[in-house]
């Protein structure tokens, strides 16, 4: 257990920066779902919308480091490939 007064902020922020990063990866899971959905049933326009979403949450937690940029980047590939498969 925490002995000093910086010890005990410091348990406190990364209590309160790991509450925030789970609920970003939960938010991430659920739109890595929907868009894979969105791909799948067909329609170009709802799919481009869901990718759109998923990427702009992929660089937004990038940026906040609550995943690795390439990370981010490999995932967006990844999903674009998935996209474009889904086109032709």
């Amino acid at each position: 257990m925490a002995n000093t007064k910086t010890a005990l902020k410091n348990l406190r922020k990364t209590l309160r920066r790991t509450e925030r990063s789970k609920a970003i990866q939960s938010r991430l899971k659920t739109l890595k779902k929907r868009a894979h959905e969105a791909a799948g049933a067909g329609d170009p326009a709802a799919a481009k919308a869901a990718a759109s979403a998923y990427a702009a949450a992929l660089d937004k937690a990038a940026k906040t480091k609550v995943i690795h940029p390439n990370l981010a980047r490999r995932q967006k590939s990844a999903f674009s490939k998935v996209l474009f498969a889904q086109a032709q």
